[in-house]
């Protein structure tokens, strides 16, 4: 019997840029997602940005006082001291996990509190939501890979979400594949079988799954036979942005720069590491550290042009760098739409501005599209069938806001019909109807 006592479950989508959970329905009748709702986790919003901002300012510092989602991002965007954390499922599997990071005013924290951190405040907004009835068990998304190629390093990956859900109190923990989640919401509106190829592309992976759907298979919970081939890339939206920042901005503050010749030795390009840092969300508070801003200091002799240098170091010393990929994601979500843009600097150095044009800017993230679309032709191929077997094509992801991606795609597989689901709630629908069923069986 599915008592009160017994719908103490959920289902969270931990995404690289939003985040949502979903809980049993507790109104008098089944809600939209069959017995399952999505939580309003800040006002009038089923969906979070992945954010934390720790503040460096204020009466309470020994408490580590943090702001989340939306109002994290506008503490950063207000000026408030403090440090900002997003992208940080990207660091999952990755060496990173096992260090601390400086949050300001001389504390460190590390990757695993922090990821822990960001799931208890989801998991206290679905109590609130509930009065205060306790959530023990719950379903996670993951990618289908959290590191490419690389078993070790993956399973390392879902093992440290998996710590840090029981560490904030999570008694039962599940998983399952975010694209799968992605067709079980798919297939809630069907009524007939189909075999779906799922494009979940978000912020830090482009994942894919064939899958045959219908209402014949709609209660079973054991779909392995229905789940004919899964394969993913770790290229998303994040490195989107990346690839606009390298392109565009950090060519303002020097990157493919040259030196000036010395005794006689021709000139070098100004090195590029610190840039590469700059643009990739998760390793930007790397470059703040004091051995970081020492080694920018000296990159001036490295410099023909010092106002470059200058530039730099007005980033790294005033840590701009979660401003600066704020913009470069701006920019990106404005030429996606196919409109010319414009970039304001003006933080880095007065009147500083940079004019972007959509087709020259779109196409330098054609390498990272032709690289998805390959995963999904690598998809099908692993099924041992055709591109003309895919009925449909189901997009979900935040990134699948990219036109020239979705067409790209879509031009791939000319015979399946195209269908575009709630881009940052169709993985949490899915995954809710996943939980209900593991944990009401």
């Amino acid at each position: 019997m599915n008592t009160p006592a017994t719908r103490n479950y959920c289902a969270i989508d931990f995404g690289t840029s939003n985040s949502a959970i979903a809980v049993p329905d507790t109104g008098p009748g089944a809600g939209t997602n069959s017995g399952m709702q999505l939580v309003e986790l800040e006002a009038g919003q089923p969906t979070m940005p992945t954010a934390v901002f720790y503040l460096a300012e204020g009466p309470d510092l020994v408490n580590l006082p943090r702001l989340y989602g939306r109002a994290a991002i506008a503490a950063y965007i207000d000026g408030y001291e403090g440090r900002l954390m997003r992208s940080m499922k990207s660091v999952l599997g990755s060496a990173l996990m096992e260090q601390g990071t400086d949050i300001g005013a001389g504390r460190t924290v590390g990757f695993a509190e922090i990821i822990g951190t960001y799931l208890l405040e989801l998991r206290r907004r679905a109590q609130a939501s509930r009065d205060g009835a306790p959530l023990s068990r719950v379903v996670l998304g993951r990618p289908i890979y959290f590191v490419d190629d690389d078993p070790v390093r993956d399973a390392a990956a879902q093992d440290a979400l998996e710590a840090a859900a029981r560490a904030v109190g999570f008694e039962e923990v599940g998983f399952q594949y975010e694209p799968i989640a992605a067709a079980l919401h798919h297939e809630a509106t069907l009524d007939h079988e189909e075999l779906v190829l799922v494009a979940d592309i978000g912020g830090g992976t482009s994942d894919f799954s064939l899958v045959r759907v219908g209402p014949a298979q709609r209660e079973r919970l054991d779909r392995r036979a229905d789940v004919l081939a899964s394969h993913g890339v770790h290229i998303a939206g994040t490195d989107f942005d990346r690839r606009v920042a390298l392109a565009t901005i950090m060519r303002k503050l020097g990157l493919g720069g040259w030196g000036k010749p010395s005794q006689g030795q021709p000139a070098r390009e100004v090195p590029s590491k610190v840039y590469h840092d700059l643009a990739t969300w998760h390793l930007i508070n790397t470059v703040y550290r004091p051995a970081r801003l020492a080694e920018v200091r000296a990159m001036r002799v490295n410099f023909a042009d010092e106002r470059y240098w200058q530039r730099l170091l007005r980033v790294v010393e005033a840590q701009l760098g979660h401003d600066l990929a704020g913009r470069a994601e701006a920019a990106k979500i404005a030429v996606a739409a196919g409109a010319d843009t414009e970039v304001d600097l003006g933080l880095v150095e007065p009147g500083l501005r940079l004019a972007l044009q959509a087709a020259p800017t779109l196409a330098g993230l054609t390498v990272d599209i032709e690289r998805i679309v390959a995963a999904a032709h690598e998809t099908v191929r692993r099924a041992g069938l055709p591109a003309t077997a895919v009925d449909a094509l189901y997009f979900t992801g935040g990134s699948t806001g990219l036109l020239a991606l979705t067409s790209a795609l879509a031009d791939a597989f000319p015979a399946a019909r195209a269908v575009h689901g709630e881009r940052l709630a169709s993985v949490a629908a899915g995954l809710a109807l996943y939980a209900r069923r593991l944990f009401s069986a």
